[in-house]
Order: C-alpha cells, then structure tokens, then sequence
C-alpha cells in the first residue's frame, strides 16, 4: 500500500515539474525585444531536397540585441535560409552579405508587447491547468486505495501543497517573463 502512495506522490510530482518545463519551453518562443537564436529555431530549410532544422545547416549566433547572423556550413544555402526564414512567416526579413544571413530584429511597439505579455498569461494559465490535473489525477487514483479517511485527508493535503508550490512557480515564471517582455 505504501509504494502505491508513493508512486502516486512521485509521479503527480514528476508531471507537475514537466508543466512547468513546458512552460519554460514555450516562454522561449515569446520573444521579449532581445534578439535570440531560438527565435528561428523553428525555421526548416530545403537541404538536398529534404526539410531540415536551420540548426541543422548553419551556426545561429546573436552578436548583438538586435541582430541575428546565420552562418551556413555551404554557402549555397544562402538562399535557402532565406527563403525558409520567410515561409516560416516570424515577420524578418533575412539579408545576405554573400557569406552569411542577417536578420536585423525591429523593436517590439508598445501594442506588439501587449500581446505578447497577453499570451504569456495564456500560456502560464495552461499551464495551471496542467497542473491542476494533476492534483485531480492524483487525489483519483487516491480514491481507489483502501486507506483510512484520515491518511487519504492527510495524502490530499500533501498533494495540495505540491499543486500550490508548481503553481507559485508558474506565477513566478509569467511575472518575469512579463517583466522582461515589457522592458523597452
């Protein structure tokens, strides 16, 4: 009976903590002003006839907050990346000095922040939801256990607590991600 309660405990613990991963990844694709190699990380380019990931092809580097350089491995992929950057819809317009693509990054407008801060929440509020089933989840599962109403009421609130604590963290995570969206 007590490995079933831990392995209940262990893995809503494991599934809230991938929430939160989650959240981390996806506030990597809101950009915040500051140019960053992940901003085209979801870029593909036509390589030997096959969609391939521009990591895959190039080296993306950030020399400055407004500039991204993409340095291909051949330099007949140049055009390529150019125009996976441009399928890819970001809203850049890649240039190229016959060596390397450049993407110059615009500033955000006040607007443009908005709403990425917007879909920062929406994105954390996911992530809540995520989380919560887990408590749901967890307090089902304790449900079916033949355990005494005073250690699943005792199991419940431990599971609560946890649910609280990822939940903090959530918040935690949109305020700086907010904070740094916002930040001209």
């Amino acid at each position: 009976m007590e490995e079933e309660i831990e392995i209940i405990l262990d893995s809503t613990k494991e599934a809230m903590a991938n929430a939160l991963k989650h959240l981390d990844k996806q506030y990597l694709n809101i950009r915040a002003g500051k140019a960053s190699p992940a901003m085209v990380g979801s870029v593909m380019v036509e390589y030997y006839g096959n969609p391939t990931p521009l990591s895959q092809v190039a080296n993306v580097n950030t020399p400055d907050g407004m500039t991204i350089t993409i340095q291909p491995w051949e330099k007949k992929m140049i055009p390529e990346i150019e125009k996976g950057i441009l399928y890819a819809n970001l809203g850049f317009n890649p240039m190229n000095n016959g060596e390397s693509v450049i993407i110059n990054v615009p500033p955000l407008t006040e607007e443009r922040r908005r709403d990425l801060a917007k879909q920062a929440k929406a994105v954390a509020e996911e992530a809540k939801i995520g989380i919560r089933n887990d408590r749901k989840n967890a307090n089902n599962s304790l449900k079916e256990l033949d355990i005494s109403e005073d250690l699943k009421k005792s199991l419940e609130e431990d599971i609560q607590e946890m649910t609280d604590s990822h939940i903090k963290k959530v918040d935690e995570m949109y305020v700086k991600k907010e904070k740094e969206i916002m930040t001209v």
